[in-house]
């Protein structure tokens, strides 16, 4: 990208991100936006436009694996259909905020970079790209450019984009099942051990004993950092959510020890017995993803749309084997079970303020929600993925992993302003397909623990990363810390009240009063099953 002036608003965002990075060890005036375009700028044409996209992986395989994404066939009939050329710059899942920090703070900053969810949800070198500038507010650009976007998404994720000024940033993709993720279990073992699906903590921890004494390498499949683990803290209602306390203010759920302690321990039995890797701590998400396929694991959380294609992967490797959602347990009565309610939006877009052509970068993700862009990120290239008769598509459906690695790759990552919660029409195609979504309406929209968001965040531990709590990805690093002190049996399970008031003494208590303040202000929204 040709450089240009830069505002000193801008230079000083850089060096900010610049003293950041250097603090933490590279470990973890607008510009011309308020200048009129000229009528020639902003008069769509026909010509081919090319734009560069900094997406995530998102540990997808068939983008990880890619040795040039940007020729992969789907890619490139994208751009036929846009008439674009298309340069996709990848972001690693792993460390992606400090990625994103390293992008800006070199100033060699994509025409598109793809966040997650809010604004606020990509770390704060991007919150502070905004306030410096560096992106377009887009609200007359959707009016003019975006009407199949403005149908398709509902107001309220539109409102999960605005900024502090009142302008939108960022084009949502939108996920219209907030209970995405789901407990599933090796159903086929369940039946060998002759046991009855578990409904409780007690009852799950029977399971993964027997999975054991059957020789499962891993019962329960934890990853790194707990990510994708905490069915426990789910099971007793402690994520790092805020709730409302008694006297009616708001709280991080954590700060119930009583029920904090009860889900450590059960990762400390799950520990001591066996029944998780000992090296759970270094399990990266690749590795835990190879231990389900290859059919070394027994139970485990996942987002619920990989149901049908883990399984087809497994069944390549392990023919009688048979992954299945159940309900997730419950540690203690009125407990709802399952895992974060997530943000109505899932992946957001930002547009350079110095893109030449921002309004083609609009009609690019307009046209992922049109019919013709449906038909074809659900079934794929014609004459390839599937044939038409009379009207009637045949889908050559997705056998080997390969395949249907690829079929997730289009259906889901490729797929950037369409649902994120699953691919509809795909899975009306199949039997299974239409049990998962009997599955998300009858099993997942009844489990779930919402919570209080504060928009825009408290800013209390800002500056203090290892304090700030993850959201769905897990606690702050000082409480995992601790966490995974007790479940190791290096500190006692019964410390976890000295740990709470450590947390006080470090800046807790100003964050809970900063909670109660922003709370009586109105600034916050709250998340909840369907």
């Amino acid at each position: 990208m040709k450089q240009r002036k830069r505002s000193n608003k801008f230079l000083a965002f850089i060096l900010a991100i610049i003293t950041a990075i250097i603090i933490a060890g590279c470990s973890s005036g607008n510009t011309s936006s308020e200048e009129k375009q000229d009528d020639d700028k902003k008069k769509v044409t026909d010509e081919k436009v090319a734009f560069s996209m900094a997406i995530r992986t998102l540990a997808i395989p068939h983008v990880e694996n890619s040795p040039n994404i940007n020729e992969d066939p789907y890619v490139k009939k994208i751009e036929e259909f846009t008439n674009t050329d298309i340069d996709i710059q990848l972001l690693p899942h792993n460390d992606y905020k400090t990625k994103m920090d390293l992008m800006f703070a070199s100033g060699d900053i994509p025409d598109v970079v793809q966040g997650m969810g809010k604004y606020t949800n990509s770390g704060q070198s991007l919150v502070q790209a905004v306030e410096a500038g560096v992106f377009l507010p887009l609200d007359d650009l959707i009016d003019e450019y975006g009407p199949n976007l403005k149908k398709f998404i509902p107001k309220e994720v539109w409102e999960t984009q605005r900024f502090t000024d009142g302008k939108i940033y960022a084009i949502p993709q939108i996920l219209s099942n907030p209970s995405r993720r789901a407990t599933f279990i090796r159903k086929d073992l369940l039946e060998k051990a002759g046991l009855e699906v578990p409904k409780t903590v007690e009852e799950t921890l029977e399971v993964l004993r027997a999975f054991k004494e059957m020789g499962v390498d891993q019962p329960f499949v934890a990853r790194k950092g707990l990510s994708y683990s905490d069915t426990f803290f789910g099971a007793y209602d402690v994520q790092p959510l805020m709730e409302l306390n008694k006297d009616g203010d708001p709280v991080p759920k954590y700060l119930d020890s009583v029920n904090m302690k009860k889900a450590i321990q059960t990762y400390k039995t799950m520990y001591d017995e066996g029944l998780i890797h000992k090296e759970f701590l270094t399990q990266e998400s690749n590795q835990y993803k190879d231990i389900i396929q290859s059919g070394k694991g027994g139970m485990f959380s996942a987002n619920a749309n990989v149901l049908n294609s883990w399984n087809k992967v497994l069944q390549a490797n392990v023919p009688d084997a048979e992954l299945a959602i159940i309900p997730s347990p419950v540690g203690t009565e009125g407990t709802n079970g399952g895992y974060v309610i997530y943000d109505p939006a899932f992946r957001n877009y930002f547009i350079n303020a110095e893109t030449k052509n921002p309004e083609r970068i609009i009609q690019f993700l307009d046209w992922m929600v049109t019919e013709e862009a449906t038909e074809f990120f659900t079934f794929g290239i014609e004459g390839e993925d599937y044939t038409k008769e009379n009207g009637k598509i045949n889908y050559k459906q997705a056998v080997a992993p390969d395949e249907v690695n690829k079929e997730a790759f289009r259906t889901g990552w490729l797929w950037l302003t369409g649902d994120a919660a699953y691919t509809e029409g795909l899975l009306k195609t199949t039997p299974e397909g239409q049990a998962l979504l009997d599955t998300y309406e009858n099993v997942l929209a009844k489990e779930g623990n919402g919570g209080i968001t504060f928009e825009p965040p408290l800013t209390t531990f800002t500056g203090k990363p290892d304090m700030e709590d993850k959201n769905a990805d897990g606690h702050s690093e000082f409480l995992h810390g601790h966490i995974v002190k007790m479940i190791t049996g290096a500190e006692p399970v019964n410390d976890w009240d000295k740990v709470l008031e450590e947390w006080k003494k470090l800046g807790g208590e100003q964050y809970l009063k900063d909670a109660k303040a922003q709370y009586k202000e109105g600034k916050y929204y709250e998340t909840s099953r369907k």
